[in-house]
């Protein structure tokens, strides 16, 4: 009978606890800077580069774009990669 009782309030307790953490904590790294970083300042763009794929090539070019910021409100940076299908020289 006791456990009838109690075993409703212990359920009741860890789901407040489960609810009151952090499931997931952000992750601000990356195993490749070349991707993201952080900074006050946006990195500069690289050029573009033309790659050649044997029957064609493709002219590569990245950007830097703000994606948000960290909990200390610094910007985070994000490499956005556009491919374009171009005559080979």
């Amino acid at each position: 009978m006791k456990l009838r009782n109690v075993l409703p309030l212990l359920m009741a307790a860890a789901l407040l606890v489960g609810c009151g953490t952090n499931a997931v904590a952000p992750r601000y790294t990356s195993s490749n800077p070349d991707i993201m970083r952080i900074s006050e300042e946006q990195p500069a763009n690289p050029e573009k580069t033309v790659e050649d794929l044997g029957s064609y090539c493709v002219e590569v070019t990245e950007t830097w774009n703000a994606h948000g910021e960290t909990p200390n409100g610094q910007t985070l940076w994000a490499k956005d990669t556009q491919r374009a299908v171009v005559p080979c020289d």
